[in-house]
């Protein structure tokens, strides 16, 4: 009983399937080089300062990613509520979600409405949330999170 599961999991792996669990998924926040809005401190957005670069002793990791902030106070308040600061759709593009697939979110491309912070991947697809973003958010949402697996 014994060869034949090891004879079965030799045949997967050579196969080139891997069991369920070993499988990566697509992160749920978009993260270069792990490094969460490409070190942009999210509180800021909600302060009125827009999109500052974070400092690296201001740093923790949540979610699989680390997140960066201009003071000990915007991570504190991030730490207290990590949810209420995040980017909607992982940050990823909103537009790109709204269309069903994944394009990485610009820090410098950005919209807060009803207290959710969007990010948007270039200034034409901006244009056109800003327009359209009752409708285009609909649809993201509905195709937020199954997009990560497709």
């Amino acid at each position: 009983m014994v060869l034949l599961r090891h004879t079965l999991i030799a045949l997967t792996l050579i196969v080139g399937f891997a069991p369920l669990s070993a499988r990566a998924d697509v992160p749920i926040f978009s993260a270069r080089n792990g490094i969460a809005l490409d070190g942009y401190d999210v509180v800021a957005f909600f302060d009125g300062e827009g999109a500052v670069t974070g400092q690296q002793e201001f740093a923790l990791m949540w979610k699989g990613v680390v997140w960066r902030f201009v003071s000990m106070g915007n991570q504190a308040r991030f730490e207290a509520n990590p949810r209420a600061y995040a980017p909607v759709f992982g940050g990823y593009c909103a537009y790109a979600m709204s269309q069903g697939y994944l394009a990485p979110g610009n820090p410098q491309l950005w919209r807060i409405d009803d207290g959710e912070l969007f990010l948007l991947n270039n200034a034409a697809v901006q244009a056109i949330w800003q327009d359209e973003a009752g409708v285009l958010l609909q649809a993201a949402r509905g195709n937020w999170p199954a997009v990560l697996r497709d």
